[in-house]
C-alpha cells in the first residue's frame, strides 16, 4: 500500500556516516566475545540472500490478481506457508473474518452540456501478458465508499485538501450539492472525500493527473514507467486518520468469528458520500468541459486544456453500488522459538495481498522478507538459534486499510505488549537509496546495521551513499553541518500507510519501516499494470536492491533477536523530541504572525485593492488571533527526557565493560521493552481513541503523512488553542514517564555489583 516516490509521502534518506568504530569494537549491545559471534553469523547471513530467488518468487506470487477474497490470494498464503515450514519455521495460517465490498455497478456520465460516457477499464497491452486476466481482475474502484447514485453540478477541487476549499471559497464557488473531482496526489485518497463531504458535496472523482504520475514525468507505460491514458489508481478510503484502520465492523477487537460486529451503517470509517477513482484519458472530457473562474496556476495539472473550477452548466452523473460481502482473510505467522529468551518477541512482516497483480506493491516486498527466511533457515541448518524469538509474517489484507496486522495485533494486544521488543515492516522496495522511518529509540541501531550494507551500485555502504545524497540536497550549511557532525543520521517519524500502524499507535511496540528507493518513477501504482513485466523492465530489475534490502531487514532482526542488551538508545530520542519541541513553538509563532498580518492587510484593504474585476475573489475572512500557548511544561520534560538518555549512555558505557549480571540484564531489558509504551496512553488522542501513542500518528486531514506530537500540533492547525495547551501537559506527562524508566534503568547500572 505504501507510495513511495509519488504520493507525497516523504522519506528521509538516511544513515551516511562513517563508521566511528574500528571492526573489532563491540556491536552496541553486545560484549566483545558475543559481538565477534554475532559479526560471523551476520557476514554468513548477509551472503545467502538470492536475486535469483527473489525473481522466481516474484513470478509464482504476482501471476495472478490476488485481492482480498480471490482464490490467488489464499493460494499464495498457502504457498507461503509451505516455504516457511520447508526452512524450518513453525508456521501457521491464522484467519479472520472481515468486511471487503467489491463492485456490483459503477457508472459515470457527464449529462450537461453534451454527453459522455468513462470507459472505466483498463485495457490489456499485448506485450504485458499478465495485463489480459480481466476475469480475475477487479475493477476499478476505491473501496469503502458508500453506495450511491447522484446527478450534480460538478466542480474542480485541486488535491481537494481543506486550503483548496479555502481558495475556492475565496473565489465565490461552493461545492455543497456538487460532485467534486480532485487530483491524486499531496495526501491520502481518502481525505479528498472525507473533506469534500465536510463542505457539502455529494459526490467525488479521484484523478491521475499526467503532470503527477503520467507523461509530464516519463515516457507512459509500456514504453516507460508512467501511468498512461487509461491507468487508473485503486485504493481505499477507509476514514482511518479519524477512527481505526482494519476491519470496519469490529473496531478494537480481533475480526474472529466470534467477533460482535456493528452494523454497516453504524461503520465510523464509511465515506459519508460516494467516491470513484478514474483515468485521465476519463478525466479530460469533464475538466474541459468546466466553466467559472480559472484555477489558479499552481492547481493547473498536464492535460492540454484550460483548468477551471466550475460548475457552468457541466453536470455529472455518478452511480456505484457494492457487494457488500465478509471475506476471510490469511495472515501467515511463523516463528523461531528463542533459545534463551522466548518470551521476548522480535517481529517482521510485508503483506502479501494485491489489489491487482501487485508485483512492486506488495511482491517486492514480499520476496525479501521470504529470502530472508530462507537465510536463518540456512543459518539454523548451521546451529545457530537466536536468543529471542523471532515471528515473521505474511499479511493479509494490508490493501483494504491494513486489516490483516490490525486484527492480528488487536487479538493478539494483551501478549504484545508483554513479549513484544520491536516490530520491522517492509512493504514495496524499489532501487536507490536505503529509506527508513521508525520509532528514534531505534534510531541508532538501523544507523549501526547501514555501516554494514553494500550498496549494490555504488559499491559505497549504503550508510556513506545516502549521507552523501543528502550533503547534495540539504538547504543549509546549519543542516550540511549536522549530516557531517552529528553521530546519527535521522531517521523520518511514522505515519501510517503499512503494517507497522498498530503495532506502533495502538499497542507501542517500537518500530521501523524499511525499503530501497528515490531512482526511478512509477506510475503503475494500484492499476493492472503493477505487475511482472513491469517490474522486471522498470524498477528493480536485476533484484540487487531486493537483496540489499533483505540483508538490511534481516541484519537488524538478527541484531535484536541476539544483543544481550537490547540496543535501544536514547540521546537520539531525546534530540529528536527538541527537535518537534522547537518545530511547534515555531508553527505556533508562524500562525500568530500570519494571522496578525492577513487582519491588517484587511484593514488597509490591500485585497480590496489588488483585485482584478474581471477574476474578482474576496478577501479572507477577518480572524480570531491566538493566544500565546504555554510551552513550559513541555520545555521542563524534553530537559528531564535528555538529562536522563544522557545518565542511562553514561552509566551503560562505565558499567559494560566490567560486565553486568543476568538479573539486571534481564530487568533492564524488560524496561526497554517497555519504553515506547511508556509514549503512549490508556485514553489515546482525542477523538480517536484507538491511537494511543503521544509522538507519533497520522494526520487526520494527511492520511499517511505523520502529525509528531499530534495532540499538539493539530490543535494548532485547527486553531483549537485551549485543546493545544492541555495536550501539551499531555504530552509532557508522558515524556516524563519515558524519563523516569530512563532513570531507572541507568540507577540500576550505576549500583555497586550490578
Amino acid at each position: 500500500m505504501r507510495r513511495m516516490a509519488i504520493t507525497g509521502i516523504l522519506f528521509a534518506f538516511l544513515f551516511g556516516l562513517v563508521s566511528t568504530g574500528a571492526e573489532d569494537e563491540p556491536l552496541h549491545g553486545f560484549t566483545r566475545a558475543s559481538s565477534a559471534a554475532e559479526r560471523e553469523w551476520e557476514a554468513k547471513f548477509r551472503a545467502l540472500p538470492s536475486t535469483d530467488n527473489q525473481r522466481e518468487y516474484m513470478r509464482r506470487l504476482s501471476a495472478h490478481p490476488h485481492h482480498v477474497g480471490s482464490t490467488y490470494d489464499k493460494e499464495n498464503a498457502e504457498w507461503i506457508l509451505s516455504k516457511f515450514m520447508e526452512w524450518g519455521w513453525d508456521a501457521k495460517i491464522e484467519t479472520f473474518t472481515v468486511l471487503f465490498p467489491t463492485p456490483k455497478e459503477r457508472l459515470l456520465e457527464m449529462v450537461a452540456p453534451t454527453h459522455f460516457m468513462a470507459k472505466l477499464q483498463e485495457p490489456p497491452l499485448p506485450v504485458d501478458p499478465t495485463s489480459n486476466q480481466q476475469n480475475e481482475q477487479l475493477p476499478s474502484y476505491n473501496v469503502y465508499s458508500i453506495d450511491g447514485d447522484v446527478t450534480a453540478p460538478l466542480v474542480f477541487v485541486n488535491y481537494g485538501l481543506p486550503k483548496d476549499y479555502e481558495q475556492l471559497e475565496r473565489l465565490g464557488v461552493s461545492v455543497k450539492g456538487a460532485i467534486v473531482i480532485a487530483k491524486y496526489g499531496n495526501s491520502w485518497r481518502g481525505i479528498k472525500p472525507k473533506v469534500a463531504a465536510e463542505h457539502g458535496a455529494i459526490g467525488c472523482l479521484i484523478y491521475s493527473d499526467p503532470a503527477d504520475d503520467g507523461y509530464a514525468v516519463d515516457n507512459v507505460f509500456p514504453q516507460g514507467p508512467m501511468r498512461p491514458p487509461d491507468g487508473v489508481q485503486r485504493g481505499s478510503v477507509m476514514d482511518f486518520p479519524s477512527s481505526s484502520p482494519g476491519d470496519p465492523l469490529t473496531p478494537g477487537v480481533g475480526a474472529t468469528s466470534e467477533a460482535k460486529r456493528l452494523a454497516i451503517k453504524d461503520a465510523p470509517s464509511l465515506t459519508k458520500i460516494p467516491d470513484l477513482p478514474i483515468s485521465y484519458s476519463d478525466a479530460q472530457p469533464l475538466l474541459a468541459a468546466l466553466e467559472g473562474p480559472m484555477a489558479p496556476k499552481e492547481w493547473r495539472g498536464g492535460l492540454p486544456i484550460p483548468y477551471h473550477v466550475g460548475p457552468g452548466k457541466t453536470k455529472v452523473h455518478l452511480k456505484v453500488n457494492f457487494n457488500w460481502d465478509m471475506k476471510e482473510i490469511h495472515d501467515v505467522i511463523a516463528r523461531i522459538p528463542g533459545a534463551q529468551f522466548p518470551e521476548e518477541w522480535v517481529i517482521r512482516g510485508n503483506h502479501h495481498d494485491a489489489w491487482v497483480n501487485g508485483a512492486q506493491d506488495p511482491t517486492s516486498g514480499q520476496v525479501t522478507m521470504l529470502e530472508e527466511a530462507r537465510a536463518i533457515g540456512e543459518l539454523m541448518k548451521q546451529g545457530w538459534r537466536p536468543k529471542r524469538t523471532i515471528i515473521y509474517c505474511a499479511w493479509d489484507a494490508e490493501e483494504p486499510m491494513l486489516l490483516g496486522s490490525t486484527e492480528w495485533v488487536e487479538e493478539h494486544d494483551k501478549e504484545l505488549a508483554q513479549h513484544a521488543v520491536a516490530y520491522i515492516n517492509s512493504d514495496s522496495n524499489g532501487r536507490g537509496y536505503l529509506e527508513v522511518q521508525g520509532s528514534h529509540s531505534l534510531e541508532h541501531l538501523v544507523n549501526d546495521v547501514a555501516r554494514d550494507i553494500q550498496d549494490p551500485e555504488t559499491k559505497l555502504t549504503v550508510s556513506r551513499r545516502s549521507q552523501l545524497r543528502q550533503i547534495e540536497d540539504a538547504k543549509t550549511e546549519d543542516e550540511r553541518k549536522e549530516l557531517r557532525e552529528r553521530s546519527d543520521l535521522r531517521i523520518g517519524a511514522l505515519g501510517s500507510g503499512s503494517d507497522y500502524t498498530a503495532f506502533l499507535d495502538h499497542i507501542g511496540v517500537a518500530s521501523l519501516d524499511v525499503a530501497y528507493g528515490g531512482e526511478g518513477d512509477a506510475g503503475i501504482y494500484h492499476s493492472v499494470y503493477d505487475d511482472f513485466y513491469w517490474y522486471t523492465h522498470f524498477a528493480d530489475t536485476d533484484f540487487v536492491y531486493g537483496r540489499a534490502l533483505s540483508q538490511t531487514a534481516g541484519t537488524a532482526v538478527l541484531r535484536l533477536a541476539n544483543a544481550d542488551l537490547l540496543p535501544f538508545e536514547f540521546t537520539d530520542l531525546a534530540d529528536t523530541v527538541r527537535l518537534y519541541q522547537r518545530e511547534l513553538k515555531k508553527l505556533a509563532d508562524d500562525e500568530r504572525g500570519e494571522l496578525i498580518e492577513r487582519n491588517k492587510e484587511i484593514e488597509e484593504g490591500v485585497f480590496t485593492a489588488t483585485d482584478d474585476p474581471r477574476r474578482s475573489k474576496a478577501p479572507p475572512p477577518h480572524a480570531e488571533v491566538p493566544p500565546f500557548l504555554n510551552f513550559a511544561p513541555l520545555d521542563n520534560a524534553a530537559d528531564t527526557l535528555t538529562h536522563s538518555a544522557e545518565r542511562y549512555q553514561a552509566a551503560l558505557k562505565k558499567a559494560w565493560p566490567a560486565g553486568v549480571s543476568a538479573t539486571t540484564l534481564a530487568d533492564l531489558n524488560h524496561k526497554l521493552m517497555e519504553s515506547e509504551r511508556r509514549l503512549t496512553t490508556p485514553e489515546g488522542l482525542l477523538r480517536r481513541p484507538w491511537y494511543k501513542h503521544m509522538l507519533y500518528a497520522p494526520g487526520v486531514y494527511s492520511g499517511y503523512g505523520v502529525k509528531t506530537m499530534p495532540g499538539i500540533r493539530e490543535a494548532i492547525e485547527e486553531k483549537r488553542w485551549a485543546e493545544a495547551d492541555s495536550e501539551i501537559l499531555r504530552v509532557a506527562a508522558v515524556l516524563d514517564s519515558e524519563s523516569a524508566l530512563i532513570d531507572a534503568a541507568a540507577t540500576e547500572l550505576e549500583q555497586p555489583g550490578h
